[in-house]
């Protein structure tokens, strides 16, 4: 939705911080639904699940595309949130059910691969249809691919017994060890001040710089997080060091931020920008899971579930914040010094992380004679 709310303003006739609010309680119902439909669910047939979720996402879709009146609008988004929610959950279960133990992570891949791919294609493809053919096209769009997987799901899906994703009890047992609550509390504050700010990048880009052109620098963005993705992993990989790897994601981004409000008046800076920003917003999951996983391999399902509902409510909670910020007089110009502000906080706290987990392994060495 961040490329179509200048339209979605435009046509029910609300601030910018208004219609960001599509974005907020999308987010805010995926990240509450997930792991509670996630419990729900547990021993039904996947099938039916994933097409009660796709029926569900694809009617919200569709109430969007007709939407009359702007709560009509927040409705149907809370509703496709919901739905969204209770893919997820569901679509990891069926991938790791589906296929050997040896293949399940390369099946885990490939879901996180198509999220991954949905942002980094998605966003950019939905502003050219809705440049060409207004904001309610792109929905159609969204309304379009939906029934396709539907379709695909009904068709082509077997009838499988997926593996029981873990309870409620479980997720906030982990969530309890102070470790996982503090990656998750940093994690939540990052996610906020990146995805909170990309919300409302088409009328800060206007705003501050001019441009109604935005697609390149959503092209941009969405580039420069794949290579962020790849690279971030292989550099963890070699040093063996995702708490610091994540510091220094931060300090980037709060760099980033803290100087891109001056160079969106001029193109080549501002491209550049969006374009590490991009790397360093992906690049943010892989050094938490990675921490995660180490912290408790034995539940890596709870963790990575764990971690992807604080991405998604951090993301609420920002654009939430951003639009709350907007309403109470802030300029849009100075929403780029907020998520600098909100990731400086994040990065105090992973700094206190890195030396714990050194401390960790210093007291894990064996001691020598």
């Amino acid at each position: 939705m961040a490329g179509l709310l200048p339209g979605i303003a435009t046509t029910f006739a609300v601030s910018a911080s208004a219609a960001g609010q599509t974005v907020t309680i999308f987010t805010a119902c995926y990240a509450i639904a997930a792991p509670i439909f996630g419990a729900l669910t547990a021993g039904r047939p996947v099938r039916r699940v994933l097409g009660a979720a796709l029926v569900l996402f694809t009617l919200a879709n569709t109430l969007s595309a007709v939407a009359t009146s702007f709560p009509l609008l927040l409705l149907s988004r809370a509703a496709a949130g919901v739905g969204a929610g209770l893919y997820g959950p569901s679509a990891f279960s069926a991938a790791a059910s589906m296929v050997s133990e040896k293949r399940r992570g390369r099946a885990l891949g490939l879901v996180v691969g198509g999220l991954a791919l949905g942002t980094a294609v998605g966003v950019p493809c939905g502003l050219v249809v809705a440049g060409d053919f207004g904001w309610r096209s792109a929905m159609w769009l969204i309304v379009a691919l939906g029934g396709i997987a539907l379709a695909g799901v009904v068709s082509r899906m077997p009838e499988i017994a997926a593996s029981t994703p873990p309870s409620l009890r479980q997720r906030v047992a982990v969530l309890v060890d102070p470790r996982v609550a503090a990656t998750i509390a940093v994690s939540l504050l990052t996610s906020g001040a990146s995805i909170g700010l990309y919300t409302f990048v088409a009328p800060l880009l206007r705003a501050n710089g001019g441009i109604t052109a935005t697609l390149p620098y959503l092209w941009i963005w969405s580039l420069g997080g794949v290579l962020g993705i790849y690279f971030c992993g292989a550099l963890i990989d070699a040093t063996g060091r995702p708490e610091w790897m994540m510091s220094v994601v931060q300090v980037v981004m709060v760099a980033v931020f803290g100087t891109l409000g001056s160079a969106l008046p001029y193109r080549a800076a501002a491209l550049a920008l969006f374009g590490i920003w991009g790397a360093a917003a992906w690049s943010s999951q892989a050094p938490q899971q990675h921490r995660l996983l180490t912290l408790h391999p034995d539940k890596a399902s709870i963790v990575v579930a764990l971690q992807s509902s604080a991405h998604y409510l951090g993301s609420a909670a920002g654009a939430a914040l951003g639009g709350l910020a907007l309403a109470a007089g802030i300029r849009l110009t100075q929403l780029p010094l907020l998520s600098a502000a909100l990731v400086a906080v994040a990065l105090s706290g992973q700094l206190g992380i890195a030396v714990w987990a050194k401390s960790d392994q210093v007291r894990s060495r064996p001691v020598q004679s």
